[in-house]
């Protein structure tokens, strides 16, 4: 099996070129509102973790927009160094982003005074993912950090169809996810 940073590069060619090769029309379409079985796994008063997509991720922003419009609190990831821990801070504004600005990382994030959240719910971003939920992430191993020290979190998984894999290489601190929602379909149990 190749190693974790071949499939990364390996994934991520393959993810931009998907990307690539959808039409504006279908790409803006695609992401728009959390699925119907997620949203009945969410508390009312949930908080929920988001992160800011870079070009070829899944796009996060629609579904930051239709939790803060549904009465949601929302939360970014917030790295205080490159050297921090992530944590998560609260963000006001998805729809201007004036609340944000560049972190060590060259993400947007919330600014440093903002308040610090623990999401109840968290959508995390991937390079990878198998359909019983192994993720494979940017490398830092941030994400699972954080799920380790916070269990009881819900953590759903947004990925392009062209990110599946059948297996990927796991290791002990490796978090698996509660489900993935693609374009076509949900992965695990909602």
């Amino acid at each position: 099996m190749p190693s974790k940073s071949d499939l990364r590069q390996t994934l991520r060619a393959a993810r931009k070129a998907h990307v690539e090769s959808l039409p504006d029309s279908i790409r803006g379409l695609l992401f728009h509102r959390p699925p119907a079985p997620l949203l009945a796994r969410i508390p009312h008063e949930a908080v929920i973790g988001v992160y800011h997509a870079g070009p070829w991720e899944a796009p996060a922003g629609a579904y930051a927009r239709f939790f803060r419009e549904a009465g949601h609190t929302l939360a970014l990831p917030f790295f205080a160094d490159r050297a921090a821990p992530m944590d998560f801070r609260h963000h006001t504004d998805p729809f201007a982003q004036d609340d944000l600005t560049v972190g060590p990382f060259g993400m947007l994030q919330p600014e440093p005074d903002a308040e610090p959240l623990i999401p109840d719910v968290l959508i995390v971003p991937l390079v990878g993912f198998t359909a019983d939920l192994a993720r494979l992430g940017q490398g830092g191993g941030h994400y699972d950090r954080w799920l380790a020290e916070h269990p009881p979190v819900l953590a759903v998984g947004l990925a392009w169809d062209a990110q599946l894999c059948e297996t990927l290489p796991t290791e002990p601190h490796d978090r698996p996810l509660d489900a993935v929602v693609t374009p076509t379909r949900i992965y695990g149990s909602l």
